[in-house]
């Protein structure tokens, strides 16, 4: 396993826990993330994110709106796929690695306060492990589903319940719903870390002013790192 994230709880969560050399993803130990609340509510913000899975030798991959639950105990993540997207067929043989990563920013080294400095990116990484379970009792599948609107638009769940119950049963048989229960989970923040406090604060001060939002993100997370530090 490589679990690198520090539960504040103890018990069998504990056992999770791995080393840094046990990573799978490349991860400077500057850049290594280990707060567990911290982790969790990255995955919940940028939920749309990528399972990977592999048949045959060869990586399969697709784009899915996640649920993610943290009892304490352990990190569910649960999702479904198209029916016609026959990546389903994989996910209880083998592990799979659900990836969440979304804000992201090019960082010019004109906030260098040297001259010979190359070019970067600053970005965040959450790299989820664990063996999917298929979800296919009719009743569980319309709860994820249900789940998922509460998740996203609450709103639309009253227009969702007025559907005829054979179009929501149509609908429900043409997915296939699922689970991952995290076994391994690795967190990356590459957030000029290995900076001067004045060149991290020009950058900071740079991407505020940007507007991309992805840019006013990774600025978001360089402050709130800036002021752990102090």
């Amino acid at each position: 396993m490589g679990v690198v994230c520090r539960f504040t709880s103890i018990g069998a969560i504990q056992n999770l826990i791995a080393t840094q050399d046990d990573l799978t993803m490349y991860i400077p130990k500057i850049n290594l993330a280990t707060d567990r609340d911290e982790i969790v509510s990255f995955m919940k913000q940028f939920s749309f994110a990528t399972i990977v899975t592999a048949k045959d030798n060869i990586p399969i991959a697709t784009h899915l709106p996640f649920l993610v639950s943290s009892n304490g105990e352990k990190i569910v993540l649960t999702s479904h796929f198209a029916k016609a997207n026959e990546q389903w067929r994989d996910i209880e043989n083998n592990d799979a690695l659900v990836i969440f990563s979304e804000p992201h920013a090019y960082i010019s080294p004109t906030h260098y306060e040297k001259e010979l400095n190359v070019p970067t990116w600053n970005y965040i990484s959450i790299h989820a492990y664990g063996k999917g379970k298929l979800i296919t009792e009719t009743e569980s599948v319309f709860k994820v589903l249900e789940k998922t609107i509460d998740n996203y638009e609450n709103l639309y769940k009253q227009q969702w319940l007025r559907f005829p119950l054979d179009y929501r049963l149509k609908l429900v048989n043409g997915i296939v719903a699922f689970e991952i229960v995290v076994k391994d989970l690795q967190a990356k923040k590459k957030l000029s870390q290995n900076r001067t406090e004045t060149e991290r604060q020009k950058i900071i001060d740079t991407l505020s002013k940007s507007n991309d939002t992805s840019e006013q993100l990774i600025a978001a997370y360089m402050k709130k790192d800036q002021m752990a530090d102090k």
